[in-house]
């Protein structure tokens, strides 16, 4: 997803992302605090496309910012900081909700009673769709993904502000959409769910 508006725009930002990237390798302790506030909001939207809780978006915020650190000396192309930004957050979000699928508990049978029995099996019902649907988003192209994912965020965009995030003519959002939601539907995992549900 292209958020270079966000990061790197070099019409609200008094200064370009380059010169900020720049001024924070050589050190200047500023530079480094404007580069992560204005790479803050991009790491935070990512987290929310992903569905992650508040508190793992604080945890994935703060090993996106530490790898950036880490990594600052090695950015050759100052200007493409956002991109690189996004794709880190992207592989910490995915690498979270992977986590999470593998500690998914349910309650034992003992536990249940007839009461909790519909609502057990209403969130398994729940859990079962949304791992579906991540394992059919993970297969999209990250443009058809982003672009799922910024159509049912629960803050609504304009399609003159999807197509400004993505990078995107607004004439090629609704094709892409029933693209990527023809090939989510074929998803082996959707299709799993269907058939099961």
């Amino acid at each position: 997803m292209c958020y270079s508006d966000a990061c790197g725009s070099e019409s609200d930002a008094v200064e370009p992302i380059g010169d900020v990237v720049e001024l924070a390798q050589r050190g200047e302790g500023d530079a480094w605090r404007t580069l992560i506030d204005r790479c803050l909001p991009i790491i935070r939207a990512v987290g929310r496309r992903y569905r992650l809780p508040g508190s793992d978006v604080d945890d994935m915020t703060q090993i996106v910012c530490l790898k950036l650190f880490e990594n600052l000396d090695n950015i050759r192309t100052p200007q493409a900081l956002p991109g690189w930004i996004v794709t880190t957050a992207r592989r910490e979000c995915l690498h979270l909700v992977r986590r999470q699928s593998q500690l998914m508990l349910m309650p034992s049978v003992d536990e249940l009673d007839g009461r909790e029995t519909h609502d057990n099996d209403a969130d398994l019902l729940r859990a079962e769709l949304a791992q579906a649907l991540r394992e059919g988003l993970a297969e999209l192209t990250h443009t058809q993904r982003d672009l799922l994912l910024l159509l049912t965020d629960d803050q609504p965009h304009s399609y003159r502000e999807i197509g400004r995030m993505l990078a995107m003519p607004v004439g090629s959002i609704g094709p892409t959409r029933a693209r990527g939601l023809a090939r989510l539907r074929q998803s082996p995992a959707v299709v799993q769910y269907l058939a099961a549900s």
